[in-house]
This record gives structure tokens, sequence and C-alpha cells, in this order.
């Protein structure tokens, strides 16, 4: 092992040490830069030794400790966590580790660290542990309400994790307010008994104002915002450079015929399809997608800031881009009218829909016509003598052999055994101000098909020939799911009444999706089956992707909003140019940038869902007192959670806000709660009227009182339940709703007990 390898080690092992990325190291062992090549090289080695890690963020990690595991951080109620162990588990480890909040040390909510097991176990078996090392924190960033007290500076973290504030010295620093939201840095993170320590960096204002809502979650979850001058820099030397007439080394399609579909509210357009029927009754597909390895090179401040984001956030009242709008929604923006550079994948199809030849081409489009979704199926519809304003003959018959073939391709993909999961999006109305005014679920019709199924064949193919070509390339991974999951999503459907007769069989799953469509109980099933499936992720790994089954898929459509895209896109560049551009990545950096990628990419949704939810809690927080109609999508032993019909938020029933006249006791096996008198059921997908008893924005809590309950009727037939072979041996009985009455067996259990009191005086 070289010297600088040792050297890596024994700073990475030093008490103290914290993770950091190979930049930041280098500068600590003071490498420079004609010496970078030679500490790569050393980290690699380093690696290879066992004796440091690279973490999901990329930051160096040391090895475990002997006899501990690595895992995250699951923080609950009670202030006790779960540890749920990384992945490979060691044997004989299946479960998470119990650690009482007395044995967490410092360690927060998602935060990465080494556990060992205690002798102890909980009542169930569960193992127990305590924390030896936090390895790496989730975030030391926090937003939260300034308050004063005693003196000093307080701020309370917004959420559930911190239930006191936290310290953050003198009153008044950076002329705050209290009621302000602020951002701090965390220096001390709190421990039993002692309160925790922050600095306060940045004051955003008062609750309520235009925008603070956005920044406070642009700060909680990290996401970059503001470009850096460079990176800009870059960006604006490109538009200067960009000659849409220098088509040196492309194909020329600006005669072709080409349409983009996209949302009415779309500011980047990176998709744009062509379509012919060509003899023999087949069909030539073509999908332009807009070029942006063009424009971002290997290695460039562009290059690396768009790794560095890794997507683009797309929230409520902001898009934070990848790359600078100068590119984003101008250079690489498919717009009608406009010379675009574009990657094409050329894909033949038979009559049937079957791919018989795929081609790429470095090539250069001129949108014909721009659609939006809700403007193409009344022209699909329409009947061939109705004339439709600013729609020629041949866009109308473009526009309707592209739903022929896209129906015909979705039809293949359900019979090969695809699922299709309805979870709906909530789509908020904002006024002028960033307030809600209404919210509603987004629709999806047959032009959304249209334009996913071609993206599908798109995917697809570009991922078969790099396959084929023997590329190593980021992969969309999906593997399959663990056969117990599987096992208790067909427990819990046969409870709510639905046949799912084999449940490792994809058609017996597309079967029970399309019979709970429509029904009080699709929303409950369809999340049951998404927990039930392991989260798709970016991976250079051959392991397929489950719910598209396919065994070759890649992301490749979106380069402008997606980095794992542009990585693509400069391979199938190299194929095109006979590998003279880009020569791709090792085995080890492909790993790394799937993790990171698959990181940015959750972090997005995360801050999506989260600024949604905000939103609405602000919304309802002006209209305590008021009646929703409801269903119920969650049932739990403190009470039930319901999503509002008109406006889609979700809150709790607590226990105590179901009316006195009747208590309830918690049937796990029925997903209910059963009525102790009367015997009443309050169960996934009964509609309830309810009213909004309280409001708590910075805790994120939504809680409705229950005023009336309309229980469902079973959506299957009797019986349904007895044939589902998931029931386990023979003669076993699935409770229905009869059997989860406990109140019958009562009086038997209460005349035993009475029987052995009267012996035991005897």
């Amino acid at each position: 092992m070289t010297n600088l390898a040792k050297r890596i080690i024994e700073f990475v092992q030093r008490p103290g040490y914290m993770p950091m990325k190979p930049k930041t190291l280098a500068k600590k062992l003071g490498i420079t830069k004609k010496k970078l090549a030679k500490f790569e090289a050393a980290l690699e080695e380093a690696k290879l030794s066992g004796e440091i890690r690279f973490s999901e963020g990329g930051r160096i990690q040391p090895k475990a400790a002997r006899g501990s595991h690595l895992g995250i951080v699951h923080r609950i109620k009670s202030g006790d966590a779960f540890i749920i162990l990384r992945e490979p588990k060691p044997v004989g480890l299946t479960d998470d580790i119990f650690v009482d909040r007395n044995d967490l040390k410092d360690a927060q909510n998602g935060d990465e660290v080494f556990v060992k097991l205690l002798q102890r176990r909980r009542s169930r078996g569960q193992r127990c542990g305590y924390v030896v090392e936090v390895v790496e924190r989730a975030t030391n960033v926090f937003v939260g309400t300034y308050l004063e007290e005693d003196e000093s500076g307080w701020v309370q973290i917004d959420g559930k994790d911190y239930p006191d504030p936290i310290w953050v010295g003198d009153p008044g620093a950076k002329g705050v307010q209290e009621g302000d939201k602020v951002v701090i840095e965390m220096l001390r993170f709190p421990t039993v008994g002692q309160n925790g320590e922050g600095v306060l960096t940045k004051v955003l204002g008062s609750r309520g104002e235009p925008g603070v809502d956005t920044q406070m979650i642009i700060h909680e979850f990290g996401i970059p915002d503001e470009f850096p001058d460079d990176v800009l820099n870059e960006a604006r030397l490109e538009a200067e450079n960009f000659n849409e007439n220098d088509l040196t080394d492309r194909e020329d399609l600006s005669e072709m015929t080409v349409v983009t579909i996209d949302p009415k509210t779309a500011r980047d357009f990176d998709d744009a399809i062509s379509l012919k029927k060509i003899e023999k009754g087949h069909w030539l597909l073509g999908v332009h997608i807009a070029d942006v390895s063009h424009f971002v090179q290997p290695g460039t401040q562009l290059d690396r800031e768009a790794e560095t984001r890794g997507t683009s956030v797309y929230l409520p009242t902001k898009v934070i881009p990848m790359l600078p709008e100068i590119i984003s929604n101008g250079l690489a923006s498919l717009q009608e009218g406009r010379t675009r550079f574009t990657m094409s994948a050329f894909i033949e199809f038979s009559a049937e829909g079957i791919p018989i030849e795929t081609r790429f081409s470095r090539s250069a489009i001129k949108v014909t016509q721009r659609f939006a979704y809700e403007e193409v199926m009344p022209i699909i519809k329409a009947k061939p003598s109705e004339p439709i304003e600013g729609v020629s003959d041949e866009i109308r018959e473009l526009l309707k052999n592209m739903h022929e073939l896209a129906m015909l391709l979705r039809k293949r993909r359900f019979a090969k055994g695809s699922l299709e999961l309805d979870m709906p999006e909530v789509r908020l109305s904002l006024d002028t101000d960033g307030k809600v005014t209404g919210a509603f679920e987004a629709e999806h019709d047959e032009s959304h098909e249209i334009i996913e199924e071609f993206m599908l064949a798109a995917n697809i193919a570009v991922a078969v020939r790099l396959n084929d070509e023997g590329i190593g390339f980021l992969r969309r991974a999906h593997a399959d799911p663990a056969e117990a999951k599987l096992k208790a999503f067909s427990e819990f459907v046969t409870i709510l009444g639905f046949e799912l007769e084999k449940y490792q069989s994809k058609k017996h799953l597309q079967a029970l999706l399309r019979s709970v469509r429509g029904t009080p109980q699709e929303q409950a099933v369809n999340y049951a089956m998404l927990r039930s499936l392991k989260q798709a992720e970016y991976s250079p790994m051959e392991v397929g992707h489950y719910a598209l089954a396919e065994d070759q898929y890649c992301h490749f459509t979106s380069p402008i909003r997606r980095y794992p895209d542009l990585h693509i896109h400069r391979l199938v560049s190299s194929l095109v140019c006979d590998n003279v551009t880009y020569r791709g990545a090792s085995a080890e950096d492909l790993i790394r940038l799937g993790h990171h990628c698959s990181t940015t990419e959750r972090r997005a949704e995360r801050a999506e869902r989260e600024l949604t939810k905000i939103k609405l809690l602000t919304y309802f927080e002006e209209r305590v007192g008021e009646k929703i109609t409801a269903v119920i999508t969650g049932v739990e032993r403190f009470g039930f959670f319901c999503r509002g019909v008109e406006i889609p938020a979700e809150g709790l029933v607590h226990i105590s806000n179901i009316p006195a006249s009747e208590s309830y006791e918690f049937d796990r096996q029925a997903m209910a709660l059963v009525g102790r008198r009367t015997g009443d059921m309050i169960r996934l997908g009964d509609k309830v009227i309810v009213e909004i008893a309280s409001v708590d924005v910075d805790r994120r809590e939504l809680n409705f009182k229950l005023l009336t309950h309309t229980a469902s009727k079973p959506p299957a037939k009797k019986g349904a339940a007895k044939k589902s072979p998931s029931r386990g041996k023979k003669g076993s009985k699935k409770p229905n709703s009869k059997q989860s009455k406990p109140r019958k067996k009562k009086p038997s259990t209460r005349k035993k007990k009475s029987a052995q009191k009267r012996r035991k005086k005897r």
C-alpha cells in the first residue's frame, strides 16, 4: 500500500473525524492540483483495502468497528428509535434494531450511525442495541421559529423531531424578531438532559409572508438555489457560441413533421415526436430529445454544478432548475419553429407493436406544432369532417396515428406484466402571493399515456443497445420486492374483501389494481402496494425493472432536468461518433453517481411534498371549525387518517375526537376500529364528514373531529377471501367483519376469570 493511501486511512480513522467529500479531504491533507491524480488512485486503494468506505452522499467514512453495524436512525414519538440496517444486512439480522432514547447519544432522525447489539430483547424478540458513533449527519441545517426567554434566543425547529427549542445565544442577532422563521446550523445536537446549541445563519421573515414558506423548504432540504457566477458565465458563453445553422455531424430533420405535447404550465420542452407508417404496415417512431450534452461538456463548471444538483426541483411556487435557464429554458428547449439540436431514437415497430430495429442519431429538428395535454384528445376524437382551427390535416393524422400506436404498445406492455399504480398527484391553485385558493388531483388521460409509452419505448431501446454493446451505464433499477412484503400485502387486501389469488403473479396483481379502481378502497390499496415494492434507484447493476417488467431500462428522455439522462446522452453520442467524444465512467464512479442521483431525486420529491403540505395546512388554518367530506385512508390504534374529497389533504381523527357514544378497539387484522358496544366498524375506504379541529403548520399537523360516519359496503362478493391461497393452512380462517367484532368473545372471557376466582376462594 502506498504511503498516501496509509495517510488517508490514518486521517479518516482518527477520533472525532467527520465524514467529508474527497475534495475536502484532499485540502486537509495538503494535496496540490498536480498530485490530485495520485490522491484519487490512493483513495481507491484505501477503499479497496476495506479500511474506508463511501456514504450514499459521496463522503469518505471509516470502516465499521468490529461487532458494530451501519444503519439509519428512525426516531419515533416517544424519543426512542429504530435503526434501519444498511444492505446487505448481517446474517441473522433481518429486523430493525430498537434503541432506547438513553442509548442514542446525540443521534437524530435520518443520521447514519454505527450500532452494537445488546443481550436484551423486546417482548416480541426484537433485538435491542446502542449507538456507538454517528457516522454522518442527515443535516446540520434546520428551519424553525425564533423565540426569546431568559434573555436568550431560542429556535423551535419545525416538525416533530425536536420537542425542545435549541439555544442560539444572545437575542436579536441579525435583526431577528420573535415569531420570525429562521435558519440555524446545529453546533451541538441535543441529548437526553442536555439542550442543543446552534447558530442563527439567516432570517427568512414572518410565516405567512409571500415566499417565506418556499425559502423554508429550500433551506430545510439543502437545495442549491442560485447558480455560482462561473457557472452562469459558462452558460452565457455557450449561448454566444450557439449557431443553429451549423449542422456539422448532425442529421438535418428540420423539414420533418414533429410535435411536442406538454403540460400547459411547462417551461422547458425536452422531448418531441415524429411518426410514419411505412411498408408492411410497420411504424417508424422518432423520439427526439434535447441534446443537452452539446452544451454541457464533461468536467466543466456547468457539468459539476449539474451533477451536484442531480435534478431540477419542481416546487409548487418555484422551479429550481438543474441547469441555468439560458440552457434549460432557451438553448436546449424544443420551442416551436426554432431549430434545436437533439438526440434522436428511431424505432421501427411491426404492425403488432413489436420493436424490429433501432437507430440513433445526433440530429437537428424544428418543432412543427406545440400542444398542451388538454388539447390532444379532442382533436383525436373529432370527426374527420369536423374542422379544427389551427390544426392541419397532416397534424391531425399524426396525432391519431400516435394514439393508435401508443395504445397498441400500452396493451403489449401490460400483457407482458407491467404494473401501474394510480397515485393521484395533488396540484395547488395559487394566487399572486403564493397562497392556496384551492387544490385538485391532476388528471391523467390518454394524451399523457401517448407520451408516456413513447418515452418508455425510447428508454428501453437505449438501455438494450448500451447493454448489447457491453457499456457500463446508469440503469433505472427496480429490484423485485421481498416475498414477505407481497404476502403481507395479499393478506391486507383479502381483509378488505378483494381477491388476490397469487401475490407473486404480475397478472394477478394487475387484476387486483383494476378491480379496486373507482372503489373507496382504491387509494389505500395503491399505497399499500407501493409500500410493498422497493424504491427505484439509479445503479449500474443489472437487476431489471420490476414494475415495468423490463430487463433493460434507463432514463434517456429528460436531460434538461435529470443528470442520469445527461450521462446516458453522452454514451449514446459516443456510439454515434464511434467513441470519439466520451469514454464513460468506471464501475465505482457509476455506483457513486447512482447513489448521489437517487439521493437528490428523493430529496426533490420530499421537498415538493413538504411544501405542498405546508401550503395546504396554511389554507386549513383559516378554516378551523368548517366541515368537509373525506375518505378514510389509514387506521391505527390511536385513531384514523382521512383525506378530503374536495381539497385532497390528509389529517388525523384522534380516538379522542370520535363521538363518546361508543368506545372503540383497534382490530389490526381487519385494519378497523370496532365499537365495543355495537360492533360498528370504522375502516379503510369509509366516507366521513369531519370538522377541522386544529392546525399546527410548524409541527405539520392537521387534526379533524368526526361528525358523521358512513360505513362502506364490502367491495367483493362473500367468499372472495375464502378463495385466496394466501390464507395459509387448510382450515384456517380469515377474519371477516363479523369475526372481527370482539364484543361476543368478552362475556365468555369474563366467565372464565370469575370461575377461576371462585375456585381460588374455595
